[in-house]
């Protein structure tokens, strides 16, 4: 009678279907109402510890609760230890915010069913954990594929949205503690009057989160906003423009983080309008910031034309200003030397400015990775850039995120972990992508093995199947110009930059294919320390998921499987396309385990990026082979379109129409 009646419920619960879910509760959808026993041994209850307490109240189920603010050396500021103590749990921290991370931890291991251990001690890993948000004032969102931005300041500061403390406390249970509110393409108007009322009542709701907000700044907003003839770091009142500034900021918002800038690139003005060097500018606005604890991130996003090779020219204009910068402002770094391509070797500035901060900077929307279209787990590229850059060596860390105002976020489903993945790492960067990965499924969906252990395998497997299908062996920056959705190794737009368009990377020609950064070539290689500039160097013992990032391969060169480069690129070309079509029929067999809003949603993507992933191999093969001149390997698929039919086909981002393989 009970193996009926379990029978029957499992029936009824395929047929009626699982609940819809809209995924705006994110990975915090944990039953509330508990009514849990929780207190303070604290006399002042700050409104951070009331939220603490709120959150455990609401959705605990173990044993009572005691929250105690007290110094520990066990402990940083926003660390925290959890001990039993006869039949209750203390959670102490030095802070307020450690107690409610404190919480969410509690509340993490009880969604995943994990045993408490007799004593945790967690200590965030980096100082700044922050996101960057490349949100405009108009409500677009450059890089955004989730909607338009989740910043509603027409309607700011009177009327708030609820999203806005939702995003903070997604924030904050997974330790993310600063926020950037708007594009480092920044209008000068940010920093006007009424803006800054506005980011006041952001800064606000935040605070009871822990998230402290930084601002995007135009370097010429002396000028433009100021009425000032100059914004030369060198001249007098322009100085006392930024420090008067600062100071109207930090009355408004006594907590506020600092500057984010984007100096000299891509059209942004910079201090090299006025023959100064970065140094100098940042150091400007960081003595302006410096008597309120603020902080310049200044990126080094740049590529003017110094040196023929694009991914060498960060170095050679940062290098040599190494020691030059105020001890408040950090250098932010691109993980990789060229633009968040799906596979990098990191930025050689990494480990070279021994006297200046830097930190990396991750992008967690999907600019070259499918957009919102394609699952790509993101956390395995994160932590193959650790194990190559010592985390030790940076105190902040962080990631261009890819949220806005759909309904679940961030658009594609699976997007939520790597806003996820990015918070746990920048807490302990020692995490496995497959414990994140573990962790998220859990809390989003649900604890059954049956559904997480292959799902979780397909998000593991997801980033290389990417870089497989689109860019293998060390390609790179082969996409469509302007929006970088689809492939167009061909690409040649009539007063482009060289470097913006894909020959320039590629080199393909008779003999051989890839950008020859050897010594023999552009000599980036000489930019890394001397083991890995050795190993790098050399054709024969550099790794072969670099290899055409650092060297000009003959098609007939034999690659560790014994294949030719030319039958080893379309085999993983190919490898790609098949796992595209695995995530497919693995996502299929979970329809039981998952909302049919949800499933529907990610079935329909996973399509996508399987047509998307042929027209990637078809593209890139039958433009490579105008110059191997070598058959794609027999045994593998042929391309549908020849490469003249392909040549025409023109992806309008906006409904992606006109795309081939019936992509929609």
């Amino acid at each position: 009678m009970k193996k009926l009646f379990l029978v029957c419920i499992m029936v009824c619960a395929s047929v009626i279907g699982i609940k819809a879910d809209d995924g705006s509760r994110l990975w915090l959808k944990q039953q509330t109402g508990k009514n849990a026993q929780v207190s303070t041994t604290d006399k002042s209850v700050s409104p951070t510890l009331i939220l603490a307490i709120k959150e455990l109240q609401d959705a605990w189920s173990g044993e009572a609760i005691v929250l105690k603010k007290q110094k520990d050396k066990r402990l940083n500021k926003e660390g925290f230890l959890i001990r039993k103590n006869g039949e209750q749990l203390l959670v102490s921290s030095p802070s307020d915010v450690g107690l409610l991370y404190g919480a969410y931890y509690l509340l993490r291991q009880q969604a995943m069913g994990q045993p408490l251990l007799d004593e945790v001690i967690e200590n965030p890993f980096y100082d700044t954990r922050i996101l960057n948000h490349w949100d405009n004032l108009d409500g677009s969102v450059e890089r955004g594929y989730a909607g338009r931005s989740l910043w509603q300041w027409e309607e700011l500061p009177d009327t708030v949205s609820t999203r806005y403390e939702a995003y903070a406390r997604a924030n904050a249970s997974i330790g993310i503690n600063a926020t950037v509110l708007n594009n480092v393409n920044a209008s000068p108007e940010i920093l006007s009057a009424a803006y800054l009322q506005k980011v006041k009542t952001l800064a606000d709701i935040f605070r009871p989160y822990g998230i402290q907000v930084y601002l995007s700044v135009n370097f010429a907003s002396p000028m433009v906003i100021g009425g000032l003839s100059t914004a030369d770091s060198q001249n007098k009142e322009v100085n006392r423009w930024w420090k008067e500034k600062a100071k109207e900021i930090y009355q408004l918002i006594p907590d506020f983080g600092g500057f984010l800038v984007k100096a000299n690139s891509e059209g942004q003005p910079g201090p090299g309008d006025y023959n100064r060097t970065h140094a100098e500018g940042a150091n400007m606005l960081a003595d302006a910031l410096k008597p309120y604890g603020g902080k310049v991130m200044w990126r080094t996003f740049v590529y003017s034309p110094e040196d023929a090779d694009r991914a060498k020219q960060a170095y050679l204009e940062f290098y040599p200003l190494d020691g030059q910068f105020r001890n408040n402002v950090i250098l932010q770094v691109k993980n990789g030397p060229v633009d968040f391509q799906p596979r990098e070797p990191y930025t050689p500035l990494f480990g070279a400015m021994q006297h200046t901060e830097t930190m990396p900077e991750f992008q967690i929307t999907q600019e070259y990775l499918g957009h919102a279209n394609h699952l790509a787990y993101l956390a395995p590229m994160w932590e193959e850039f650790n194990g190559l850059v010592n985390p030790t060596s940076q105190k902040a860390l962080s990631g261009v995120a890819n949220i806005g105002t759909d309904a679940n976020w961030t658009g594609h489903p699976f997007g939520q972990a790597n806003w996820y993945a990015f918070g746990r790492l920048a807490w302990n960067p020692y995490l496995t992508s497959e414990m994140i990965a573990d962790e998220w499924l859990k809390q989003t969906f649900n604890t059954d093995s049956a559904f997480v252990d292959p799902v979780k395998e397909m998000m593991l497997e997801s980033r290389e199947a990417v870089v497989n299908y689109m860019m293998p062996l060390g390609l790179h920056h082969t996409f469509a110009f302007g929006h970088h959705y689809g492939p167009e190794p061909w690409c040649d737009v009539p007063g482009a930059r060289p470097d913006w368009l894909p020959t320039y990377y590629h080199r393909a020609d008779k003999e051989g294919l890839g950008f020859d950064r050897s010594s023999t070539g552009s000599n980036a290689t000489a930019q890394y320390p001397d083991s890995l500039a050795r190993l790098y160097d050399n054709i024969k013992t550099c790794p072969e998921e670099y290899i055409l990032w650092f060297h000009h391969v003959p098609w007939t060169h034999r690659m560790k499987s014994g294949k030719t480069l030319w039958e080893e690129l379309c085999y993983k070309f190919d490898e790609g396309v098949q796992q595209a079509r695995g995530f497919q029929q693995t996502w299929d067999k979970m329809q039981t385990y998952v909302d049919s809003e949800t499933f529907n949603d990610v079935q329909l993507r996973l399509k996508i990026q399987a047509l998307d992933a042929m027209w990637w191999r078809d593209a890139c093969l039958l433009y490579f082979q105008q110059f191997s001149e070598m058959p794609i390997p027999y045994e593998l698929e042929r391309p549908v379109y020849e490469l003249e039919e392909m040549k025409r086909f023109k992806l309008n981002i906006d409904n992606h129409e006109n795309a081939p393989h019936g992509f929609k």
